[in-house]
């Protein structure tokens, strides 16, 4: 009988390591769980049973068929991180003495720089909303503060009016596994939140309380579904065509503070990187910036 000599033990186990040594989230549980599943089944074709019986061929093996199977590099790479999670679990619980994955290099693709929008994009993203409404003075609010901080879209939705100094000209946000820090807001951003703050916020609670800072028409807290069509509605609005995400505010806000000189460590703070070189992938969209800059302006560059 196939029982992989307590992998779904093992497994469970090193679920529980994330979730209360790592603190990752549900979704990221989940997608751990689809990557070592795929592995598993493929480990039980072939009928290895044990983690200590997996070596460095049937990884090489494994990786072979999901390149066979049309997964791009980028999948492999992430799906081998997992994995690599893993065993390195095996081995700090001492289950293994050493993991397989040691001398295995991760697939090689080419970063996609994320997407950005020029300043006068933004600008023209900004004037969108009719501020003679209340959905306008809102989704105003909301635009000037995802450019004003680059938060995630995520920790917008889930604000807490406790959050918020506008005085002080800051608001502190709570990002992935519960970081805490400060980001500073300017004054366009602080007039906007102080209008909808005042003269919006209250109609959409109809006599409700919440302690969120961004309500829906319902009464209840935005979702981040909900704010993302707020996005997309106002990016077509201004005739902007690029293929934006969600976080393409948040991109720009990085992309432009480089460009205006901002350092490095400054934004990699405000935008809540554990590491810099997650930051530094702005570096490369500024460059692009600067050649194409060159090529169109140098008398000397064709």
């Amino acid at each position: 009988m196939y029982h992989l000599d307590m992998f779904d033990h093992l497994l469970d186990e090193f679920y529980q390591f994330l979730l209360l040594e790592r603190g990752l989230s549900k979704l990221t549980l989940e997608a751990y769980a689809h990557d070592l599943q795929t592995f598993q089944d493929f480990l039980k074709e072939k009928g290895i049973e044990r983690p200590k019986d997996v070596k460095v061929k049937d990884i090489e093996e494994f990786l072979d068929r999901l390149a066979e199977n049309g997964l791009s590099a980028r999948s492999r790479a992430r799906i081998l991180t997992t994995i690599r999670t893993f065993f390195k679990f095996l081995t700090y619980t001492r289950r293994l003495k050493e993991s397989p994955l040691s001398l295995i290099e991760s697939p090689k693709f080419e970063k996609k720089l994320p997407q950005t929008l020029t300043f006068n994009e933004v600008e023209a993203l900004l004037s969108q909303p009719n501020s003679k409404t209340a959905r306008g003075i809102r989704d105003t609010a909301i635009l000037e503060l995802l450019y004003a901080t680059g938060m995630r879209v995520s920790e917008l939705v889930h604000l807490k009016l406790n959050q918020l100094y506008l005085e002080e000209g800051y608001i502190q946000v709570v990002g992935k596994r519960g970081k805490e820090r400060i980001i500073p807001i300017g004054s366009r951003a602080k007039e906007a939140l102080d209008k909808y703050l005042h003269k919006v916020r209250p109609q959409l609670l109809k006599g409700k309380s919440s302690p969120y800072l961004f309500i829906g028409y319902k009464g209840r807290p935005l979702t981040r579904q909900g704010l993302w069509e707020i996005i997309k509605k106002y990016t077509r609005q201004a005739g902007i065509f690029k293929e934006i995400s969600p976080h393409t505010l948040r991109h720009s806000f990085a992309t432009h503070l480089l460009e205006g000189g901002a350092d490095l460590r400054a934004v990699q703070t405000m935008l809540g990187h554990a590491s810099i070189t997650t930051t530094q992938i702005y570096t490369h969209v500024t460059k692009e910036h600067l050649r194409e800059v060159y090529a169109k302006f140098h008398p000397r560059a064709k």
